[in-house]
């Protein structure tokens, strides 16, 4: 993703959706960055906002869905996870 200026007549809902956890991921990690470097205009710091808090929703709905896919195999009740 470019770092280039968003202009104000652009919002987080034009911007498609990554198609995967890990593209979402690394589009919030690259935007808190912008974010955090306090070098971002006050109208982009609000599309920024927006579009990470998009990019949260997302990565918490593929969570949830891998989450409940796994209740599924477990029997409805999610085992911790032991890593040998």
């Amino acid at each position: 993703m470019a770092t280039s200026s968003v202009s104000s007549a652009s919002s987080p809902a034009t911007l498609p959706l990554p198609l995967t956890y890990e593209a979402a991921l690394q589009e919030l990690d690259a935007l808190v960055g912008r974010l955090e470097s306090g070098q971002l205009p006050l109208d982009e710091l609000l599309v920024g906002y927006q579009r990470g808090a998009q990019l949260l929703a997302f990565c918490r709905g593929k969570l949830e869905a891998v989450e409940n896919q796994i209740k599924v195999l477990e029997g409805a009740e999610l085992k911790p996870w032991a890593q040998e």
